[in-house]
């Protein structure tokens, strides 16, 4: 009954029912919100599982920043004694990083769970999307979305970040997809659930660590006024779901794809030696990939996140 009372609610209904028992919003996004400035949502589980510390720490600030010199205010989303926080401040990023892998990682189905226990959550892009919306925040910049696994013709091993960009009105700005899924069966998958994926000043969809994929994107945008009104035009349509905005990473920190496609089979083949499984596999294999580059994954890793960070905070300005 509280549910569909809620469900009914408008966002700042849906806000003002929520504050106290379970939404937390800090006073800066909470004056965002109701002088109308520009909002991108930031993502956690980069800061607990995707980052070493202190590298973790200083990235996640680092973007915050970029954020702010582009025009918005970021809003870090993490869920902290059972609370859903939207805007964290440094020392609760601090504590998420050293914190790392102990931190619950939290998709749609474990969000009830974290709440009801009072514990710690890092948010993955379908739960930060979740979040977001409750907020009323429309553009959310992460490093690359979760997809269909390699295998999932048997393991069904597929992202709950495509289920959630099929029915959640929140725009991601990412790198595409992490080039250790099967690129090919994501881009289907959100074809198949009305998901535009569009490239931002590109024809073919990044594959994170590197600007080639092979694939080709379904729209190209050049202009961020462009891609503000057709967002505007889907949702006032009432088309439900969101919109992946791949933005490929700088090319002075993309990896040719031959290269980064020999490691990461690298990082595969000893995953699947060692019987690693479920959401456990991506941060091994970034772990893995990173030791594999000397390193340098890490800093295309950072240097990408920056740059959806900046293309968001445009677009948001732009809405």
């Amino acid at each position: 009954m509280i549910i569909n009372q809620l469900l009914s609610f408008s966002t700042p209904q849906l806000l003002k029912s929520m504050k106290n028992q379970y939404i937390e919003l800090s006073k800066e996004i909470a004056d965002a919100i109701a002088t109308k400035l520009p909002l991108i949502a930031l993502e956690s589980t980069i800061i607990s599982h995707g980052m070493p510390y202190p590298q973790n720490v200083e990235t996640a600030l680092l973007v915050e920043k970029t954020v702010r010199e582009n025009g918005a205010i970021p809003a870090t989303i993490a869920i902290l004694g059972g609370k859903l926080k939207v805007g964290l401040n440094p020392d609760e990023i601090d504590y998420l990083g050293k914190k790392g892998q102990a931190v619950l990682k939290c998709s749609r189905r474990d969000l009830p769970f974290a709440v009801t226990n009072g514990l710690d959550g890092a948010t993955t892009v379908a739960s930060t999307m979740i979040i977001a919306a409750m907020a009323g925040i429309k553009i959310f910049a992460t490093g690359g979305i979760g997809g269909v696994h390699r295998g999932a013709s048997e393991t069904f091993d597929i992202s709950a970040d495509l289920q959630e960009l099929a029915r959640t009105n929140v725009a991601v700005v990412c790198a595409g997809a992490k080039s250790i899924l099967d690129l090919s069966l994501t881009l289907e998958y959100l074809e198949t659930h009305g998901v535009p994926v569009v490239g931002w000043q590109t024809n073919e969809f990044p594959a994170f660590y590197t600007r080639s994929s092979g694939l080709l994107v379904d729209y190209r945008v050049d202009s961020v006024q462009d891609l503000a009104k057709t967002l505007q035009t889907k949702w006032e349509l009432g088309l439900q779901g969101g919109v992946v905005i791949a933005n490929p990473i700088p090319a002075e920190f993309s990896f040719p794809k031959e290269r980064i496609d020999m490691i990461i089979e690298q990082a595969l083949a000893e995953a699947n030696q060692k019987n690693i499984k479920g959401k456990e596999v991506t941060p091994f294999l970034l772990a893995k990939i990173e030791q594999l580059t000397s390193g340098s994954s890490l800093q295309s890793n950072i240097q990408l996140v920056l740059n959806n960070a900046k293309l968001a905070a445009q677009l948001s300005k732009a809405m």
